[in-house]
């Protein structure tokens, strides 16, 4: 496709760094790109990003952290910034997209060709909710393995901050965090297990000065002072909370968030006794506790057990 048939489209942009739209923070890099092409919302360039990347081949587990802390920040108010990837990158999206909030994808190739191609659907939900493909490439530009690497500085450009969940010693993700690294930006990582291949990553960039991060507050706490930038009209949330109401300081929640904290007592509780107790599923008891756990209202111990993170303490912490 042209580019001038590309522009043609209601949605579809061309941005120089002379734009008042061309996003301020990748202006300050060394080498920002002299176009943007972007499908989607500009205003979503504007709002304080947090880039998430990690493996293509990332863990069942990987895969749920990734999107649970999507979830979490993109409920603070952050846009939720990845590459459209297989693995993290594509469960960030997801998680973004289920608060609802914003998320942009920065793709490697031009910005009407998505890949992998089965993302598709992903990348219009992406521009349907708010959010932007961006790409530095023209439209018509196809897939080229050398454009991947180079679109990594753009992810870690537009945001505050990057946040790898997992990744290789040889990941692209890597790339990114070095690059943000370069940037002056903040640099997260999660830890994971020492036999894990793909959390070997993380443990480098913690090695050399990433933060480590155990929850999503962690990294709030480190930037949440930027989302005083936002409009009230802009907040992702827009009337939906992801469990507990990420848009105060305070820990609200939802009826069924409330019941499952009632039935944390003193001692420590397994997944099935909690289940028995609230009357609620397998699946939503342990997708409500990992988010709980990340925003750091719950606690888990050994055993597969837990309890408020407020409540006397087990020997096994």
């Amino acid at each position: 496709m042209s580019i001038d048939n590309w522009l043609a489209r209601p949605d579809a942009h061309r941005l120089t760094p002379a734009d008042a739209a061309y996003p301020a923070l990748l202006r300050e890099i060394p080498d920002p790109p002299p176009e943007l092409f972007v499908r989607g919302s500009l205003d979503a360039l504007s709002l304080p990003q947090l880039a998430i990347v990690g493996s293509r081949h990332a863990t069942p587990g990987g895969t749920e952290t990734a999107h649970q802390f999507a979830a979490h920040l993109a409920a603070r108010g952050f846009c939720i910034t990845s590459g459209l990837a297989e693995g993290i990158d594509a469960a960030a999206h997801r998680g973004a997209l289920a608060v609802p909030g914003r998320t942009i994808a920065v793709c490697g190739t031009g910005p009407d060709i998505v890949y992998p191609r089965h993302h598709e659907a992903l990348a219009d939900e992406i521009v349907a909710q708010g959010g932007a493909i961006v790409s530095e490439f023209a439209p018509g530009t196809r897939v080229f393995r050398g454009n991947f690497p180079r679109r990594n500085r753009v992810i870690s450009g537009l945001a505050v901050g990057t946040l790898v969940v997992e990744a290789s010693v040889q990941s692209g993700a890597l790339i990114t965090a070095r690059h943000a690294m370069e940037q002056g930006r903040e640099v997260f990582a999660i830890p994971g297990s020492i036999h894990n291949p793909v959390a070997r990553g993380c443990h480098r960039l913690i090695r050399n000065g990433a933060k480590l991060v155990e929850t999503a507050a962690d990294i709030v706490d480190e930037l949440g002072g930027l989302l005083a930038t936002l409009r009230t009209d802009d907040a992702p949330a827009r009337g939906a909370t992801a469990g507990p109401d990420a848009g105060s300081g305070e820990v609200e929640t939802d009826a069924d968030y409330a019941r499952l904290l009632a039935c944390l007592a003193w001692d420590p509780v397994d997944v099935d006794t909690l289940v028995t107790r609230s009357g609620l599923t397998i699946g939503e008891v342990s997708s409500m506790l990992l988010l709980l756990e990340m925003q750091g209202s719950v606690r888990a111990l050994s055993g597969g057990r837990y309890q408020q993170a407020g409540k006397k303490r087990s020997v096994d912490t």
